[in-house]
């Protein structure tokens, strides 16, 4: 099975059905964003603090990692960044092209698969924004040391994991189902996995914290802060423990 081009039908048909991830900012979320108030997320639910970025986010280079959806790119873009969305799916891309010829935003879009940016050249941009989203790929290490390459000295890294006990536990019993590494693709059964598939949801893994964190520090980049954040404070979850860490690194 080509995982980057299923995940890439299912993406599209969650901007048909109009999937909360797929739903565009709004008219006057840009116009506050332009007045200087503003607010973007990488998890759920928490806003990433204004610390984590540069003072003054004009004309700087970002990178919206598998970002598509006209949500945080929009946003970064009406503060006067100069974004490029890089997204697998090209209805995602849509909403984020929307929203740039509607407000007159510098945005770009390109279509991809985010373990593979060579159609960026070394140190091209100053700050990667990559929302919850290295979920729905295999091979995550290839991800950090792409990031690394592509950023600029001082570069900034800001990402959402998703906590790899989400998919090992049993939303039903609440009880260890699934054994680690945790993958859609081979940890559920035929019958779960066909039902996923003919209601055309994304395939996702579940990775180690080693992948996650220790493969950032790995490929070259130095932690400098991070929070964790739960669903939306109703998923049966989130009573027991954090389901997603938002993390910032920098490239030294």
């Amino acid at each position: 099975m080509d995982i980057v081009k299923y995940n890439k039908s299912a993406w599209d048909s969650y901007v048909d059905k109009k999937n909360r991830w797929t739903v565009a900012v709004s008219d006057e979320e840009i116009m506050e964003a332009k007045q200087g108030k503003w607010s973007v997320i990488l998890t759920p639910t928490l806003s990433v603090p204004y610390s984590w970025f540069p003072t003054d986010l004009k004309k700087i280079k970002i990178l919206g990692l598998a970002c598509g959806g006209g949500q945080q790119g929009p946003i970064l873009a009406a503060l006067g960044a100069n974004v490029t969305i890089f997204d697998n799916s090209p209805k995602q891309l849509g909403q984020d092209t929307k929203m740039a010829a509607k407000h007159n935003l510098a945005i770009d879009t390109i279509e991809g698969d985010m373990r593979d940016l060579s159609v960026f050249a070394d140190e091209s941009f100053d700050l990667i924004f990559n929302p919850c989203s290295i979920g729905f790929v295999d091979d995550i290490l290839a991800i950090w040391k792409e990031c690394y390459r592509v950023l600029k000295k001082d570069g900034i890294l800001m990402t959402g994991l998703t906590n790899p006990l989400i998919f090992q536990i049993d939303e039903v019993t609440m009880r260890l189902k699934h054994k680690a590494p945790y993958s859609d693709k081979q940890s559920l059964s035929k019958e779960e996995l066909d039902k996923y598939m003919n209601n055309n949801e994304p395939l996702m893994f579940g990775h180690s914290w080693t992948d996650q964190i220790g493969g950032q520090l790995q490929a070259g980049f130095m932690l400098t802060d991070m929070y964790e954040d739960n669903w939306d404070n109703t998923h049966l979850f989130d009573a027991y423990f954090p389901g997603f860490m938002a993390t910032r690194s920098i490239k030294k």
